[in-house]
C-alpha cells in the first residue's frame, strides 16, 4: 500500500510538472499569435492601444502588445477599390457575371425632366489616408456609399433623360466624380476618387420598347439629315464651281474683245497719222498691200495692157496645158 502512494504520488507530480509545461505553451502560443502581425504590401497597420490610435506600422513583419492591450487594423492603401450601384458582380473573371436583384432601388433614379432613368455606375477609389479613414467617420465604407449615391442623383437630376442616356454620359461621370471628391475631402475621409465610370444607363423596362422606338426614329432622322448633307456638299460646290468658270470665261472674253478693240483703234490712228503726213503714198501702199491679199487668192492671172484684142487662145491654151 505505501508503494502504491508514492507511485500515486509521483504521478501526480508529473501531471503538475506537464501541465505547467503544456499552459506555458499554450501562453506563448496565444502571446506569439496575438502579438506578431504580418502587413501586406499593399497595406499599412494601424495600432490601437486600449481603443486610442497608437501608430501606424509599414508592411512586414510586426510586433504589438498581446492579449488584446494593443490590436492592429489593415488598411490596403496602395490597392485600387471599387463599389458598384444599381448591381453587384457575381464571379469576376474572363465572363464576368452580374447580377441585379434587389438593387433596383439604387440605380433609379429621377431626371430633371421627371423622367426615370436606370443608371448602373462604379467608384473606383483609393485609401491615402489610414487614419481619416478610421477615425474621422465612422464606417467610411458606407458612407461613401451613400455620398456617392447622393452625389449621382443630384446630378441626373439636374439633366433631361436624353441627356443622361446618350450625350451627356460622360459630364456626368466626371461631374459626379469632381463633386464626390469634393464631398470626401469636407469629410476629411482618407479616400481618393480615380474613377467614376457609368457601367450602363437605361430607361425602366415598363418604356424601354418606346424609348428605342423614338431612339431608332431620331437615328433615321440624323442619317436622312447627313444624307441631304452630303448631297448638299457633292451638288452645290460643283455648281458654284461651274459658275465661277463661267464667269472668268466670259470676263476673259470681254478682256480679249476689249484689248483687241483698243488695238484696231490704235492701229487705225497709227495709219491715220501716216496717211496726213502722206495721203499719196499711204494710198499706194494700202492699194499694193489690199491687191497683194486679193492675189494669192485668185487662181489663173492674166495681165494684159489696153491694146489686147482677144485674150481666148490664151485662155484655151492655158486649160490644156492644165488638163496635160
Amino acid at each position: 500500500m505505501r508503494n502504491q502512494d508514492q507511485q500515486m504520488q509521483y504521478l501526480l507530480h508529473q501531471v503538475r510538472k506537464n501541465l505547467r509545461k503544456i499552459l506555458l505553451i499554450v501562453v506563448l502560443v496565444v502571446v506569439a499569435a496575438t502579438s506578431i502581425k504580418t502587413v501586406g504590401p499593399e497595406e499599412e497597420g494601424v495600432v490601437l492601444m486600449v481603443g486610442k490610435y497608437n501608430r501606424t506600422l509599414d508592411p512586414g513583419l510586426n510586433f504589438i502588445l498581446p492579449a488584446g492591450i494593443e490590436k492592429m487594423y489593415k488598411i490596403p492603401v496602395q490597392r485600387q477599390l471599387k463599389q458598384e450601384f444599381g448591381f453587384r458582380t457575381v464571379e469576376a473573371g474572363t465572363r464576368t457575371q452580374y447580377t441585379k436583384a434587389g438593387y433596383a432601388d439604387e440605380s433609379m433614379m429621377l431626371t430633371g425632366d421627371l423622367n426615370i432613368a436606370d443608371v448602373e455606375w462604379v467608384i473606383q477609389y483609393r485609401i491615402v489616408n489610414s487614419y481619416n479613414y478610421l477615425f474621422r467617420v465612422r464606417d467610411a465604407e458606407d458612407a461613401l456609399h451613400d455620398m456617392s449615391e447622393a452625389a449621382m442623383r443630384k446630378i441626373v437630376g439636374d439633366r433631361t433623360v436624353n441627356e443622361v442616356l446618350t450625350v451627356g454620359r460622360q459630364e456626368v461621370a466626371t461631374t459626379v466624380e469632381v463633386l464626390l471628391q469634393r464631398m470626401c475631402d469636407e469629410y476629411e475621409n482618407g479616400i481618393r476618387i480615380d474613377q467614376v465610370v457609368l457601367q450602363d444607363v437605361n430607361p425602366p423596362e415598363p418604356v424601354k420598347p418606346s424609348f428605342n422606338a423614338v431612339n431608332e426614329a431620331q437615328q433615321e432622322r440624323e442619317t436622312l439629315i447627313n444624307q441631304a448633307e452630303s448631297e448638299y456638299n457633292r451638288v452645290i460646290p460643283r455648281a458654284r464651281g461651274e459658275a465661277e468658270e463661267t464667269i472668268q470665261r466670259a470676263e476673259a472674253y470681254a478682256l480679249n474683245r476689249v484689248n483687241r478693240g483698243t488695238g484696231e483703234a490704235d492701229r487705225f490712228i497709227s495709219l491715220y497719222e501716216e496717211y496726213i503726213k502722206a495721203p499719196e503714198v499711204t494710198k499706194k501702199r494700202i492699194y499694193l498691200e489690199t491687191m497683194e491679199r486679193i492675189m494669192q487668192n485668185t487662181g489663173t492671172k492674166i495681165i494684159m495692157d489696153e491694146k489686147g484684142a482677144n485674150v481666148l487662145p490664151l485662155l484655151n491654151l492655158q486649160q490644156q496645158q492644165t488638163e496635160q
